[in-house]
């Protein structure tokens, strides 16, 4: 076993449950990634992939990487981001126990991130979200299950994972009703119900009880539902709703576009920007600052502001007389 593949056993079985708890997503992830970067070094070098090692991953051969999965594979940039953090990562772990090779991951881990256009965030309307909550067929059980799940998706903006992962137990409709979850960087959140998810999730878990397991939203053995399948759930009462709303039919929506429509519903509500970061579970408020960008009517007010509401609009234009100008300042 040479150095590389020591560090990686480190990196994954060690350092990354016990000093960093990163989350099994995460480590899938950099798992992932560093399968694609030893197979493609392998593949460009004509080395036996076990034989790869840190004299084989230099700047040059990271970007090169980095390209093959943009332009070959057509990962996006920021898929292409997302791999260059899990290298650093490991490399910046490595180096403090590989000081032999410090300059090679120096050189590495000095290589930025790509920087690229952000799309405008996709939210749902009122009347888009209503389509879409009124499309699952509740004359059957996977269309109640579905439809609780929009409902309690659109009004508290969990992530997909966090939807995922709910229990029965998290979900609390009595007094001070709100659904506790645990988010990015096992941070803890409790999200309060409205009356109205209130009494859709009540019905709900009268039903969901019955069943085995307790995963709050569940498959037909009771088994947690995946990522996947809510993506393709999602898309089929898209599909359906689109027929009475027929601008569903122009966007595209996952399961993360329900999060915007949640932050988007609380802004238009007049809730402050840091009150819906902490919200949403983001870190910093900055995250939470495109919410502001894709707000049309927040840059209307504040185009409405910048005159008073007599002014003729058209370009200023001074008074040629200089001395009759100051006498009417």
């Amino acid at each position: 076993m040479n150095a590389l593949a020591a560090q990686l056993q480190t990196y994954f079985t060690v350092f990354a449950h016990t000093q960093r708890d990163l989350s099994g997503h995460t480590i899938a992830a950099y798992r992932d990634t560093w399968r694609l970067l030893i197979t493609f070094l392998a593949a460009s070098t004509n080395t036996r992939a076990e034989n790869i090692d840190f004299n084989n991953i230099h700047a040059e051969a990271v970007t090169a990487f980095l390209d093959y999965l943009e332009y070959d594979r057509g990962n996006s940039v920021a898929t292409r981001n997302a791999r260059l953090s899990a290298i650093r990562a490991v490399l910046a772990h490595a180096m403090i126990d590989h000081l032999d090779h410090a300059a090679t991951i120096s050189r590495v881990l000095a290589i930025p991130p790509k920087r690229h256009p952000k799309p405008m965030l996709e939210f749902l309307t009122t009347s888009e979200a209503d389509a879409l909550i009124a499309a699952p067929d509740r004359s059957r059980w996977t269309g109640r299950r579905d439809h609780a799940l929009l409902v309690l998706a659109i009004q508290t903006g969990l992530r997909i994972s966090e939807l995922c992962s709910l229990t029965c137990p998290d979900l609390h409709t009595g007094t001070g009703a709100n659904v506790t979850c645990t988010g990015k960087g096992r941070r803890t959140r409790s999200t309060p119900l409205t009356s109205t998810t209130v009494a859709v999730m009540t019905a709900y878990l009268a039903e969901r009880n019955t069943r085995p397991g307790d995963a709050l939203f569940c498959g037909p053995h009771g088994q947690q539902l995946s990522r996947d399948a809510l993506e393709h759930r999602l898309a089929v009462h898209v599909h359906s709703a689109a027929a009475a709303c027929a601008s569903l039919a122009d966007k595209h929506v996952t399961m993360h576009t329900l999060r915007h429509t949640a932050a988007m519903n609380l802004l238009a509500e007049g809730v402050d920007i840091s009150v819906i970061a902490l919200w949403l579970g983001h870190q910093r408020t900055q995250s939470t600052d495109a919410y502001l960008h894709a707000d049309m009517a927040i840059k209307q007010a504040a185009i409405d502001r910048t005159r008073p509401p007599n002014t003729e609009p058209g370009i200023y234009r001074p008074e040629p007389d200089i001395l009759t100008w100051l006498a009417n300042l």
